[in-house]
């Protein structure tokens, strides 16, 4: 298996000497290409993700997330025919100087190389790490769960299928087996393999973290607050609260945690109503528990405990915190944030400044749903997935953030003395 798992590693690195040698303008004809083809193969897309979603119970958070329909393949379409669109990452002079020898120094975007993905029941993401890749320049080695099987199959068969039609190394883009040990060879690939981005839970990202040998970029474990402020609009906050809390609640960037300052706690049932359509399940601490008794379901309205917090619940479920100060939502963020998105609600211009300067995070609101932490929505086309660190990549990442960069030194036969 060792044997296998190298000549893997070693086809993808002669892949990516190729890839450098591939113009602009037919990475962008192949995106176009692979778009068409997942239309024109949707049916046979869903079948395979049939197949996958047959093994998995419906009440499964992760379902969601492994489902594909047609709408959804459309819109993984567009997204990739938005990749083709933008401008290449690559070449970019990101910086020159001259110095007082007369050496010129450029600093020049670059691909990083070799890049390996491991994610979980989610097979959009490969229709979009493979379009981010291609057009920066990378060849992926991928690594997504059993779960999705079967739709990763037919995915990565359909972006082989055009690779060679337009004479690219199939290698360019590569699935590897489900066997578990295929993670661990990937993660200890030094020399081969570039960089690691694990793209799912926390567990998954803590395993990563623990094993890799290779570079990691951490992204994933959204655990999300938006504070409605003492200033709040309630308008404004209920149709934010109930768009970050179930407009799909297994995305990473889903509301996890409601924090309401204790001089709105009258307006809290109405703040949540919405959220009783949807069956959400509340986890109120006790001022917030006895504002909402009696008027949301009580069903659907329970004690927060101290696992309520902290919690990135992937499902209809939600926290709800009061405080007594601005500054005790401060503190709250602070202690549990993972630093991926947060928002404030309010109408206090102060606050508005003082939350966007002091909230620690990949993303801060004011006003807007957390639902926009998207590199779709950001205008990058697609994303490779949301950092949560800050070396190198923060937040979306997409095309830029896939490069790294080298310098470039030309001169006239100058010498060190």
């Amino acid at each position: 298996m060792t044997a296998d798992v190298s000549h893997i590693f070693e086809n993808a690195r002669v892949a990516a000497r190729k890839l450098n040698l591939v113009d602009t303008e037919t990475i962008d004809k192949i995106l176009l290409a692979v778009a068409d083809e997942a239309e024109k193969e949707v049916d046979y897309i869903l079948q395979e993700n049939c197949r996958d979603l047959a093994l998995m119970p419906k009440i499964d958070p992760k379902y969601d997330r492994l489902m594909l329909s047609r709408e959804r393949i459309l819109g993984i379409t567009s997204d990739m025919r938005k990749v083709a669109g933008l401008p290449s990452p690559l070449g970019r002079i990101l910086a020159s100087f001259d110095r007082p020898n007369g050496m010129r120094i450029e600093k020049v975007s670059v691909p990083f190389g070799v890049i390996g993905i491991i994610y979980e029941a989610r097979p959009n993401v490969t229709f979009d790490v493979f379009s981010l890749c291609l057009k920066s320049g990378n060849v992926c080695i991928l690594k997504g769960g059993s779960d999705a099987q079967y739709s990763n199959n037919a995915i990565i068969n359909i972006i082989n299928k055009v690779l060679i039609s337009y004479g690219i190394d199939s290698n360019t883009a590569t699935l590897l087996p489900n066997d578990h040990s295929f993670t661990d060879k990937l993660l200890t690939a030094v020399g081969q393999v570039d960089l690691i981005i694990p793209r799912g839970s926390s567990r998954l990202i803590n395993y990563v973290r623990e094993h890799a040998l290779v570079p990691v970029i951490e992204t994933g474990a959204g655990i999300c607050h938006t504070y409605f402020d003492s200033d709040g609009d309630l308008e404004k906050g209920r149709n934010i609260v109930f768009n970050a809390k179930t407009r799909r609640v297994s995305v990473c960037n889903a509301l996890d945690c409601l924090i309401i300052h204790k001089e709105r706690l009258s307006d809290l049932a109405s703040l949540c109503k919405p959220l009783s359509e949807k069956n959400v399940l509340i986890y109120a601490d006790p001022k917030a528990y006895g504002a909402l008794a009696g008027k949301y379901p009580e069903s659907l309205l329970q004690p927060a405990t101290d696992d309520s917090f902290g919690t990135e619940f992937l499902d209809y479920k939600m926290a709800i915190k009061t405080v007594d100060s601005f500054e005790e939502a401060l503190a709250h963020i602070a202690r549990y944030s993972s630093k991926h998105s947060e928002s404030i609600i309010t109408e206090n211009e102060s606050h508005k400044q003082r939350f966007a300067h002091e909230v620690d995070a990949a993303c801060v609101y004011t006003n807007v749903s957390t639902a926009f932490t998207d590199g779709g929505q950001f205008g990058f086309g697609a994303e490779i997935g949301i950092s949560t660190q800050k070396l190198h990549a923060r937040g979306p990442m997409a095309l830029p953030e896939l490069t790294t960069y080298k310098y470039i030194i030309s001169g006239n036969g100058q010498t060190r003395q």
